[in-house]
């Protein structure tokens, strides 16, 4: 089996656990873009002890070339928890965050989230560079 077989896409506003990339269509060579990555922009995930993203991993695949670049991985490590489920923490961390980077060539982002009960989901934005 390859990791490719087990994660799963879909339409992030019928589906919490997909990856929403927001970033520009197209940028100018030499120009930074800002990237933000969210999981439940449109149907809030709820981020409990028991069920929560505990990451979302961004890369950039250029069209032409054959590594994907490794841009920036966020970790969410508070979800409410404490030892007694019946009484929440005091802090929650939501699954959204941004980063900046230039391109030199026009590709594709992807982003990946892991939700503890749920697996690995995917998406994928087009980046032009111009």
């Amino acid at each position: 089996m390859k990791i490719g077989e087990v994660i799963r896409d879909g339409d992030f506003k019928a589906e919490k656990h997909v990856p929403t990339i927001e970033a520009p269509d197209k940028i100018k060579k030499g120009e930074e873009a800002l990237v933000k990555v969210i999981v439940g922009k449109e149907i809030k995930h709820p981020n409990t002890p028991l069920h929560h993203i505990r990451w979302i991993q961004l890369y950039f695949k250029p069209d032409d070339a054959t590594p994907v670049i490794d841009i920036a991985r966020f970790c969410y490590n508070s979800h409410n928890d404490t030892m007694n489920l019946d009484n929440p923490g005091c802090a929650s961390t939501e699954p959204a965050s941004c980063v900046k980077f230039t391109p030199t060539k026009s590709g594709t982002l992807i982003a990946e989230s892991y939700c503890n009960v749920h697996g690995l989901w995917e998406a994928s934005k087009k980046l032009d560079v111009e």
